[in-house]
């Protein structure tokens, strides 16, 4: 019988990945989104028999936080995030036989700005602010439903680093322009995570039963921003980079409607449920997962 599994929100840069991995990997891959080839969000009973028999639930739904966060945006921002969830709840309530596994995005952002400490699992402190509470209540979405028979996961993921897409490009970019100083103060702390390695984090809980609730999803070791810009010159070959300070950031941010925060917020989120349960990553420093992405 064929393995089954269904990928919402699966046409953005995570979830293009995660469907070529899929499929290599021998799945039969359904996708929710709002593209006319794939299943409809509308489609309450394409959904439930998507979900019929399938292995797992893997949600990556929601609008790009890559904006200017107005009165309009930051509304599509939550919800895109908490229809969807409520959505695939209650499909998953009509399944005569619903995934044993349902995987739900969540952010790393969700924790404090922290210069001090890493925040893990047990000791993380949670935030304030418009990205925190989104994370909040999509959160609050996925475990507010109670389904027996499934394993419910919120992956904390940090900044997700692959080859076509993502941040990668526009961090590139800036270095390929001689732009790759450091921005801000760098100083703050750059968590992020391979896409291979949060596609074999999925497996990984797949595999383990007993798993469920709140992981970090994020490499064992973040770096700060300045290494990071030094990092990616060396990769790319430009020994120059210009700094940017902040006030530089703010009108470049304003100029391409993006927000300072993805880059300004010191995000230090280590995945210490993931190592206890002996995950291992393959690419665990940033200049191992750089090297791989860039050549």
């Amino acid at each position: 019988m064929e393995r089954k599994v269904v990928i919402a929100g699966g046409t953005g840069f995570i979830g293009r990945y995660f469907e070529k991995r899929f499929l290599e990997d021998g799945y039969d891959v359904h996708i929710i989104s709002r593209k006319d080839k794939h299943l409809s969000w509308l489609d309450h009973t394409g959904i439930v028999a998507a979900l019929d028999g399938a292995e797992m639930l893997i949600n990556l739904a929601g609008k790009s936080v890559n904006c200017r966060y107005n009165k309009r945006n930051k509304e599509e921002i939550l919800e895109s995030r908490i229809e969807t969830t409520q959505i695939l709840g209650n499909a998953m309530y009509a399944c005569e036989n619903a995934p044993p596994l349902w995987i739900n995005s969540s952010s790393a952002t969700i924790y404090r700005h922290a210069k001090d400490r890493p925040m893990t699992e047990s000791t993380g402190e949670i935030g304030t602010g418009f990205s925190v509470e989104v994370a909040k209540a999509w959160e609050q979405s996925l475990f507010s439903f109670k389904l027996p028979r499934t394993r419910q996961v919120a992956l904390r993921t940090a900044i997700v680093l692959g080859e076509n897409g993502g941040v990668m490009t526009p961090y590139l970019n800036l270095v390929r322009l001689g732009l790759g100083g450091v921005q801000g103060p760098g100083d703050q702390m750059f968590s992020w995570i391979h896409i291979e390695d949060l596609y074999r984090t999925v497996l990984f809980l797949q595999d383990r039963p007993h798993l469920n609730g709140i992981f970090n999803c994020s490499a064992p070791y973040p770096v700060s921003n300045q290494v990071l810009m030094e990092e990616l010159r060396k990769q790319a070959k430009r020994p120059m980079g210009f700094r940017a300070p902040s006030w530089i950031l703010e009108m470049g941010a304003a100029m391409i409607r993006t927000e300072t925060e993805l880059v300004l917020k010191s995000r230090w989120v280590l995945p210490e449920r993931l190592q206890k349960e002996g995950f291992e990553f393959r690419y665990d420093t940033i200049d191992k997962a750089l090297t791989h992405l860039m050549h």
